[in-house]
């Protein structure tokens, strides 16, 4: 799989989508993509895990370029396709999920009990981690709380609770730590 090479290979990412994005030419973009073309499809081979379908996915991520890379400022390219392609192919997994239009009461039953055993599983599980919160220094459980279950900035929990913004991203990170270590030691 290989585009036409030109002049325009050697020149660096950013300059080649600017001119893409200004002038909208197919060959630059296509000396952009071939780049990276290997990348995108070891990306497509690993996640689905078919050459025929990888192949086709990289031809499709190449047509969803044309118009995505028009819409978006894309600082680091290579990046931004890396997870173009990542999320391409979970579209595809997701799509080519069945369903089973008559599922047997049989089944049914199996899956129930199963939805059930999760249900207690995963209430298992958040009562361990209160636990093992309660267990935190009341710094690191202020910022936990603030930052993760009411979804509060940096700039809101150092203006809230008077707190220095490097002092919050440290309780931030040894608390989720701690919690780690907790949560590793109840299951």
């Amino acid at each position: 799989m290989t585009f036409i090479k030109n002049i325009e290979s050697n020149k660096p990412d950013e300059e080649l989508i600017l001119q893409f994005q200004s002038i909208g030419n197919l060959s630059v973009l296509a000396a952009l993509y071939q780049r990276y073309m290997e990348l995108v499809y070891g990306v497509c081979l690993k996640y689905l895990k078919n050459e025929e379908d990888a192949k086709d996915a990289v031809i499709n991520i190449y047509e969803d370029l044309i118009v995505k890379l028009k819409k978006h400022q894309v600082d680091y390219f290579k990046g931004w396709l890396y997870q173009l392609s990542k999320n391409h192919c979970l579209m595809i997994l997701r799509k080519k999920k069945i369903i089973s239009l008559y599922p047997d009461t049989e089944n049914m039953q199996i899956s129930d009990n199963l939805h059930l055993e999760e249900v207690m599983n995963k209430e298992s599980q958040l009562n361990s981690l209160h636990k093992c919160i309660e267990q935190l220094t009341e710094e690191q459980r202020q910022a936990i709380t603030l930052f993760y279950l009411e979804k509060k900035c940096y700039k809101e929990i150092a203006s809230t609770s008077n707190m220095d913004i490097n002092k919050i991203k440290s309780y931030i990170q040894n608390g989720r730590r701690n919690l780690k270590i907790c949560m590793d030691k109840t299951v």
